[in-house]
């Protein structure tokens, strides 16, 4: 095929997202408050507004828990949970319809169906808040937010609560504030049934993507090609990129997270992308790494298998029961029997995991939570342990070796060379689901498809 060319939708090409249905957001918010308590205020702001330069706005993206709670797309919206109010415990304040407005920017949702559509119990418009809300959070004796967010709203909170204590004769002002995300992100740690099947289109859809730029990816191209045709395939499937990818041709890929994504690709040099599409604010996170002519060299192949077992160690660790950090030690065993093997440390690998002498090759982790956010919520330590693993929860597992092009401890022959393996693991009631098994990492299968470009 000729380089660059349309690829046919693989097997694995995503089918569309199934939505998050209304009682689902109207389930965690229910799950929320009863956390929290009747005597409990839950505010969370939308994302703002971002400007890019002058007036140019980023494109905008809702902010991961709000997205969570209401699945409301705009911002200048402020989501109030009132556990207990007798004329409805779910408030949201919002743009109101527009016609001005909307001439210039598109429709707005407005406050009758951010109720009708939305769900919520009752709707106001934003510019209304400073009138409404004080008095719908006298009488609480907690605030649950995100404060230290956004400066903006916190200022507003703190107006807030000036304008109770000025009342006549006084009035109840809650005596508490609390982190929001303290409740809030483990709930989000466990994913339904709907969100994994966000997940899985999500995948899918990367799948597609860097098998297209896996094509691509001939010596002569640059980086920025490639990258180019992951974002092709990705928006060309309704998604959008969950972070900006890395593409890094040779040495860049010893930069743990290039994104220059301008040098040329050339033949003999490997090249690591690290990318993942998002679908309705669910993450995927790929990384391959991939001969650019079509082949390993001996040293290049060596690294990889080591990282291929390595990973594949610590896939076999992701099941109920098991501690968050068992992926990662098995990986790093295998790792440093590999570098040891190999001459690229020196003892034995019950030495260099003692002594942390394989962080010269591998300083991160092996991976991290996966969802809404690309680095999702939820804390990996809880009471002093490593958390322990449950059904529904998503992580990734990233093992690599670095080896630095200036690093003399080793032969010339390892200099430059960076790898990165990295799928999408869903904890299963007895194992786990690889969610991008649909893209190919064994060397023989990678080079088997570059040899049919």
């Amino acid at each position: 095929m000729i380089p660059g060319a349309p690829l046919p939708v693989p097997a694995t090409a995503a089918p569309p997202a199934t939505a998050i249905a209304a009682e689902e957001f109207a389930r965690r918010r229910r799950q929320l408050m009863q956390m929290a308590g009747a005597d409990a205020v839950l505010l969370l702001a939308a994302a703002p507004e971002r400007m890019r330069n002058a007036d140019a706005a980023w494109p905008y993206r809702q902010d991961s828990d709000f997205q969570y709670l209401a699945g409301f797309p705009e911002p200048d919206a402020v989501l109030a949970l009132l556990p207990g109010r007798r004329h409805g415990e779910v408030v949201l304040f919002c743009r109101e319809r527009d016609p001005l407005h909307e001439r210039w920017h598109g429709e707005s949702i407005g406050s009758e169906r951010a109720v009708s559509v939305y769900g919520m119990d009752d709707a106001f418009p934003i510019e209304d808040i400073d009138d409404i809300l004080p008095g719908m959070i006298e009488g609480r004796a907690r605030v649950y937010c995100h404060f230290g967010h956004e400066p903006e709203f916190d200022a507003r909170l703190l107006g807030w609560m000036r304008r109770l204590r000025q009342l006549r004769g006084g009035g109840v002002v809650p005596k508490e504030f609390v982190a929001l995300g303290h409740l809030l992100h483990d709930l989000r740690l466990y994913k339904s049934r709907a969100e994994l099947r966000l997940m899985r289109a999500s995948a899918a859809i990367a799948v597609e993507a860097h098998l297209a730029a896996l094509r691509l990816a001939v010596p002569g191209r640059h980086e920025y090609e490639v990258e180019a045709e992951l974002l092709r395939v990705m928006r060309g499937r309704g998604a959008v990129p969950a972070f900006a990818p890395t593409v890094a041709a040779g040495a860049n890929a010893c930069v743990m997270h290039y994104q220059k994504n301008r040098a040329p690709l050339r033949a003999g040099e490997l090249l690591l992308i690290d990318a993942g599409a998002e679908v309705d604010c669910y993450a995927s996170d790929i990384s391959r790494t991939f001969p650019v002519g079509g082949r390993y060299s001996r040293e290049q192949r060596a690294l990889y298998e080591v990282v291929l077992a390595a990973q594949q160690a610590a896939i076999d660790e992701v099941r109920p029961g098991r501690p968050f950090s068992a992926p990662h030690a098995a990986a790093v065993r295998v790792l440093a029997e590999g570098l040891c093997a190999l001459g690229l440390l020196k003892g034995d690998a019950e030495a260099a995991i003692a002594q942390e002498s394989y962080k010269r090759f591998f300083p991160a982790k092996t991976g991290h939570w996966l969802g809404l956010d690309v680095h999702d919520v939820g804390d990996y330590r809880v009471g002093g342990e490593s958390r322990l693993l449950e059904p529904d929860m998503v992580l990734t597992v990233e093992p690599g070796l670095y080896v630095a092009p200036d690093d003399r401890s080793v032969a010339e022959r390892w200099r430059g060379i960076g790898i990165r393996i990295e799928d999408d693991v869903a904890v299963t009631r007895d194992g786990h689901e690889v969610l991008t098994a649909g893209m190919p990492k064994e060397a023989e299968a990678i080079e088997a498809l570059l040899a049919a470009r």
